[in-house]
């Protein structure tokens, strides 16, 4: 069929052409080689005179082709390899053209080009350095492939270039000194390749044409050289995210046309240059996430067209300048996360152009300038966490953008002036843990965008406000730890959309409201005056998941319908007047899992049979009521880490469960008739507290002071054994290796890489490398400590080599010898899993991130861990079997607390998600578990034996921390 058409196209092809014929030729060949299914290529015709009227296609005057462009046309095959006889090309655009393969190394032999550009297509292979060869090249666009390799050593060879964007791929290796040669390059992109790695040549200094410098998000290192100021030209500078370290040069002084500075999320050091006051064109500076030191200099106050400046998260000290009162165009200002000082400048109500200003996390002090209402287009005031006060100034109210203000952690004072809340922006006001006083005013039902309010940890009294059914947006309000009285305002049912309410520790009488806003998911109104029952209509509180309304003064039974709630996880009715039977309906609430505290009550009769469902359970507290009867109904409560029945009347044996043999006796006394059955105990430690605490100080102490030797000493080995190691790696080249993935390299590309500059992290067992291979890719190799470890080797082999989950580390290969034994796996540049954990900065990992790492871990032969655990649980089998086999044998108290911080790890890994508790309830739970004196009667004592250690004491509060007594299960979050 081909040849019937190339024919046809001979026949009918002009004379006076003939020279434009094995150019449509050449394009029909390529077009018959495409998959494609798109109309586009149609015009394409064998039987036409000319191609030059063909889609795509441009010619001159004398009917040669010097253009192709197919931008956007779903082509769907391989490049051109067949372009030779199209002598007068000069442009071809096939980006975004859903093309795959290589680039051909024919693209050398289209020497007329000017412009190519094959972006955003699925490329791959490498740049072939044939394409060094196109001397009048002004364009070469490469960009969002999956490019790799090298940039090619003879770019320099290009010297008609002006653009050269490569960025989004994956190449790799250093960026050839040649790209000095390139005097009339213009714009130069190489960001987005995670392996470009290696210092900035100071050759880059030479394309003094150069207006854009982007490598960002690279493995670029080093420092930038000082040529850098020899790039007079240049507009922006683009290397975040990368490797970059040491002082920025004084010389970028010299970029006199520099618009943009990108250099944050680095680890750059040493002051701001001063010359950068020099910039005169400077309109954004980025610099934030580095170790920057020093003061902020004056001479940022000179960049008079700059509308960015962020430099938070570095070591800056000193004041802020009073110089960025020169800078009218200014528009974001974040400073946040330094060690600043001094006060915040009047100066800096002259930036009427202000939209953000951030200065949290800082050591600033004195007042907030009364002039801060002339930033008419501010919408997010940030100076939480200093040291500020006096009071808030009346002129913020003039703010009218204003969305987001947050005066947290200082020591503000006086009252909040009642023209903020005319703000009719204003999303989120956040003024917790100051010295506010004074009342909130009635204006604040004028705030009809406020989201999120929170005035908790002042001094704030009177009452609120009933205008507050105004607020149909607000979502969270935290009035806690202030001197507020009256009542809970019914109007507060209004707040359509409100989700949490907390109103702990204030002075709030009557009682619970009956209505109260469907969307309630938190309600914490503990430790106030309440008086009178629980309404009815507390059922009607369907999303509710937190109830807490301990520390009060109400009374009769719980209502029934409290099963309405059907979503509850935790419920705290300790220390109140409840009467009556225990509800069974609490038993019948599915979600309730965190904890059911009833302590300190009037309650009477039996614990409801259905208890026993509460199977998620962690925590119950019945303490000091008037309840009787057994408690064999709590003996199935698999997930409990805490339990108190003390001072009721139960009686019977205590269930013969694991969890009950090793309940501290504290949490049973004062019930006369409830014994031990078989006399199975422990007998109770003679040390006294003050014995324990001291022991335990200089327990602590010694094992700090070795910690700290050994890590000390740990260090140092690694870096003698690796260099001593090394020398003896190559001694015996008989080397045994297997590879799990394909990989292509030899044990001396690994070994001439283990080197004291490439150690990523020791271990107990090694030291463990970064290494880079000859294709570029980089893998993490350990080498075990001592040759003689074959039995850690062997299982780090035969347990990594099997598992496959998305949260382990991946095991690539292994190789031995008679010295040394080295494995392989991918490498992540992440650091480790600590500093995910723990590490601070913008980078760190949220709980969902955290709860992920953890999740479903599978081991080798197909156990899984988590379901053996429950299968062990479920089999009634002692929970000390689970832990490691070190730990048996520590004293009864400290194996209590092992095991009731093993059941709160169940609860967190619970298969359901609505199941598992957030992060702030686990916390909670673990703040129970507490080193209790654990009294025992002796061994042979048998049934009979009553409880009741010690004369029955009053339930009185003993004060543990928070004023939370120990019957009291307190639960407020400060930091949501």
């Amino acid at each position: 069929m081909l040849l019937k058409k190339t024919r046809s196209y001979l026949d009918l092809w002009n004379p006076q052409q003939v020279d434009t014929y094995p150019m449509g030729q050449a394009l029909l060949a390529w077009k018959n080689s495409l998959n494609t299914s798109t109309d586009a290529l149609n015009s394409w015709n064998p039987f036409d005179s000319s191609p030059c009227k063909w889609f795509g296609v441009h010619c001159n005057s004398n009917g040669n082709i010097i253009e192709i462009k197919l931008k956007g046309v779903d082509l769907q095959g391989l490049l051109p390899s067949n372009f030779q006889p199209l002598n007068s090309l000069k442009s071809l655009i096939l980006s975004s053209a859903n093309l795959t393969g290589g680039i051909p190394k024919a693209f050398g032999d289209y020497l007329e080009l000017t412009l190519i550009d094959l972006s955003d297509n699925s490329l791959s292979g490498e740049i072939p350095e044939e394409i060094c060869r196109l001397r009048r090249l002004q364009t070469l666009s490469l960009n969002a492939n999956f490019l790799e390799g090298a940039i090619p050593s003879d770019i320099g060879n290009l010297s008609s270039l002006v653009y050269l964007t490569l960025f989004d791929n994956q190449l790799s290796g250093e960026i050839p000194k040649s790209i000095g040669a390139l005097r009339r390059l213009q714009i130069f992109r190489a960001g987005g390749n995670k392996n470009v790695k290696g210092e900035l040549p100071r050759e880059i200094g030479n394309c003094t044409k150069l207006v854009v410098l982007g490598l960002a998000e690279t493995s670029i290192s080093g420092s930038l050289p000082s040529s850098i100021g020899m790039l007079r030209r240049i507009q922006t500078i683009a290397i975040y995210a990368t490797l970059l370290s040491g002082a920025i040069p004084e010389a970028i002084g010299d970029c006199s046309e520099l618009q943009n500075l990108y250099l944050y999320q680095n680890s750059i050091s040493g002051p701001i240059p001063r010359r950068i006051g020099e910039l005169k064109k400077l309109q954004s500076l980025l610099l934030w996430q580095n170790s920057m030191v020093g003061a902020i200099p004056d001479e940022l106050g000179s960049c008079t067209e700059i509308t960015v400046i962020d430099l938070s998260e570095n070591l800056l000290t000193g004041s802020i300048p009073r110089s960025f009162g020169n800078l009218l165009k200014l528009e974001e200002l974040q400073l946040s996360v330094n060690q600043l000082s001094g006060t915040l400048p009047v100066e800096i109500t002259n930036c009427t152009a202000l939209t953000h200003l951030e200065v949290d996390n800082n050591g600033i002090s004195g007042e907030i300038p009364a002039g801060i209402g002339n930033l008419k287009s501010l919408t997010l005031f940030f100076a939480w966490q200093n040291n500020m006060t006096g009071n808030i100034p009346e002129s913020l109210s003039e703010c009218e953008n204003l969305q987001a203000l947050d005066l947290s952690y200082n020591s503000l004072f006086g009252s909040i002036p009642k023209q903020i809340f005319g703000l009719q922006n204003l999303t989120k006001l956040l003024i917790l843990r100051n010295e506010l006083s004074g009342f909130i005013p009635p204006d604040i039902g004028n705030c009809t965008s406020l989201y999120r309010l929170r005035l908790n940890g002042n001094r704030l009294g009177g009452t609120i406000p009933s205008e507050i059914e105004k607020l149909k947006s607000l979502n969270f309000i935290d009035l806690s730890n202030n001197l507020l009285v009256g009542g809970i305002p019914p109007s507060v049912s209004g707040c359509e959309s409100l989700e949490f309410l907390d109103l702990h520790s204030n002075g709030i009488t009557g009682s619970v409201p009956d209505t109260l806003p469907k969307s309630l998911q938190y309600v914490d109104v503990s430790d106030n005056r309440l008086t009178g029952p629980l309404t009815h209509s507390i059922g009607s509180l369907i999303e509710l998941t937190k109830l807490n309304l301990a520390r009060n003064q109400l009374s009769g039974v719980i209502p029934a319908e409290i099963l309405g709630c059907s979503k509850l996880q935790l419920l705290n009715l300790g220390d109140n007047g409840f009467s009556g039977e225990i509800p069974k309906e609490l038993g019948q609430i599915p979600s309730l899992e965190i904890s059911l505290n009833l302590s300190c009550n009037q309650f009477s009769g039996k614990i409801p049979s259905q208890f026993s469902d509460l199977s998620k359970l962690g925590v119950l507290d019945i303490s000091h009521n008037k309840l009787e009867g057994s408690i064999d109904v709590l003996a199935n409560l698999q997930n409990l880490i805490f339990l108190n029945v003390s001072y009721n009347h139960f009686s019977g044996a205590l269930p013969n469960t694991p969890f009950f043999r090793k309940l501290p006796l504290s949490d049973l006394a004062s019930n006369q008739g409830l014994y031990i059955s078989g006399g199975v105990s422990a007998p109770a430690d003679d040390l006294g507290p003050g014995a324990h605490t001291r022991s335990a100080m200089r327990l602590l102490v010694s094992v700090l002071l070795s910690a700290g030797v050994v890590l000390l000493l740990l260090t140092i080995y690694a870096l003698v054994r690796g260099r001593i190691g090394n020398h003896g790696l190559m001694e015996d080249d008989t080397w045994e290796m297997s590879l799990y993935q394909k990989l292509e390299f030899s044990v001396n590309d690994i070994v001439k890489n283990l080197t004291s500059s490439n150690v990523i992290g020791t271990g107990s067992s090694g030291v463990v490398y970064r290494v880079d291979l000859p294709n570029g890719k980089m893998i993490a190799v350990k080498k075990m400590w001592s040759s003689e470890e074959s039995d850690a080797f062997n299982s780090e082999i035969r347990t990594l080599g099997s598992i496959r989950h998305r949260n382990i580390v991946r095991l690539l290969g292994w190789c031995s010898n008679k010295n040394s034994k080295l494995l392989f796996y991918d490498y992540l540049p992440n650091g480790s899993l600590s500093s995910i954990l723990h590490g601070a900065g913008k980078g760190g990992a949220e709980w969902e991130a955290r709860y992920d790492v953890l999740l479903d871990p599978t081991l080798p032969d197909g156990a899984n861990l988590v379901q053996w655990v429950r299968e062990h649980l479920a089999s009634k089998k002692d929970p000390v079997d689970i832990l490691d086999s070190k730990l048996r044998g520590r004293t009864d108290p400290t194996m209590h607390e092992m095991l009731q911080t093993l059941a709160v790890s169940f609860l967190c890994i619970s298969t359901r998600a609505d199941d598992r508790p957030m992060m702030k309830d686990v916390v909670a739970m673990l703040k129970e578990i507490r080193h209790v004196e654990t009294a025992r009667p002796e061994p042979g004592l048998s049934k009979g034996v009553n409880l009741t250690a010690a004369p029955p004491s009053p339930p009185a509060r003993i004060l543990v921390s928070q004023g939370s007594s120990n019957c009291s299960f307190a639960f407020s979050d400060d930091s949501i």
